[in-house]
């Protein structure tokens, strides 16, 4: 019979540990949004970021990208961005900007923390980071559930003459072999990515279920005065909320299926010689194969099918049957005190937009303020 062992995590000193009214986890636009509110309550709050600087998230994108939303919808509350309203700022430019909007607000990020647990002990929250150990009566994961790639299974089974990536680990052209390239996965950065590679004279096949476009090209006048506003600000940030019938009809779905094509639009696909074709279901002879049985001989395949949330660190029962957080507009009811910002649609459609994230996190920072009785 073996001996029953237990598992005991070293306590570290209480002296040694860092106290703080708020944790804020996470240090993209959702953290910076979250850090302005609290730094305007007079809160003693830190912000941990697992990368080097502020704005690699973004830094670590592929080379071309630009974004989805035209500059009027990119800037953080407080600072305007610094590019002509109608344009599409480059990956780079979003990520300068986030630098500089920590330094403008003298936001106290500390980078290269990557949260190793979240936990609870004699009612405080406790952060465990970087070899170190930090307490908060309350605490904001402030983060799009988009932290873990995710590929199929069936993609070990795939020759291995076959170059494959994740759209996370894209970068440019020149990580391929000549050949023709399929793209898992029909949203925004498939679409992006498709029409590249078609201007780089690859063959490309872009593969999934539509998860629909805008109804106007965003680049054209229609666009730019009418569609823009009407869809992102109107839609996305007003009409499409936990807070109406519509919105919650709809949420399931946004939520499964993805966000609809933005800037690139069918028409798009189809005049750069894109060719749409049926969802990947398994693999034959070593060859993708699709739905509706077509075998596709490709040199590569970048699986743009999304992500895991990635919030296997936290050691609180806050997840659904799904492995879904469950909270009620970013708060989570059975754990007072604990907050997300910048989950898809954790308000509105706009919720892990960058003009929609700032509105969250005023919200949450009001609630939480409530909490402490500041309001």
């Amino acid at each position: 019979m073996g001996a029953a062992v237990e598992l005991v995590r070293e306590t570290k000193p209480e002296s040694n540990r860092e106290r703080f009214d708020v944790i804020v986890v996470g240090g993209g636009q959702a953290g910076l949004s979250v850090g302005y509110y609290l730094a305007r309550r007079g809160l003693r709050f830190v912000i941990l970021d697992a990368h080097k600087r502020v704005g690699d998230a973004w830094r670590n994108r592929w080379d071309s990208l630009r974004l989805f939303t035209p500059a009027r919808f990119d800037a953080l509350v407080g600072m305007p961005f610094p590019a002509p309203s109608d344009a599409f700022p480059t990956h780079d430019e979003m990520a300068d900007y986030l630098e500089a909007y920590a330094k403008r607000f003298e936001l106290p990020v500390r980078n290269g923390m990557r949260v190793e647990s979240l936990s609870k002990r004699d009612g405080r929250y406790v952060v465990r980071a970087g070899g170190q150990e930090l307490e908060a009566d309350q605490v904001v994961i402030a983060m799009a559930g988009y932290q873990k790639p995710r590929t199929p299974e069936l993609a070990s089974a795939l020759g291995r003459d076959i170059v494959q990536l994740h759209s996370s680990a894209y970068k440019n052209p020149a990580q391929l072999q000549s050949g023709p390239v399929l793209l898992a996965g029909a949203g925004n950065s498939g679409a992006e990515i498709a029409i590249e590679l078609r201007g780089r004279g690859h063959d490309v096949w872009l593969s999934g279920r539509t998860t629909g476009e805008a109804p106007v090209s965003m680049s054209s006048f229609w666009g730019r005065w009418v569609g823009v506003r009407l869809l992102l600000r109107f839609v996305f940030h007003h009409l499409l909320t936990i807070k109406t019938p519509m919105g919650r009809k709809a949420r399931p779905k946004i939520l499964r299926g993805g966000t609809p094509l933005i800037r690139t639009r069918s028409a798009d696909l189809l005049a750069a010689g894109v060719r749409r074709v049926a969802r990947v279901v398994g693999v034959q002879d070593g060859r993708p194969l699709l739905e509706d049985g077509q075998l596709l001989d490709v040199a590569n395949v970048i699986w743009c099918t999304g992500f895991d949330a990635g919030f296997s660190w936290i050691e609180l029962p806050v997840f659904d049957e799904q492995g879904a957080p469950q909270h009620e507009g970013g708060v989570v009811p059975n754990q007072p005190g604990l907050y997300f910002v910048g989950l898809n649609f954790l308000y509105s459609m706009s919720s892990s937009m960058i003009h929609g994230v700032g509105r969250d996190a005023a919200r949450i920072t009001t609630h939480l303020a409530a909490r402490r009785g500041l309001v």
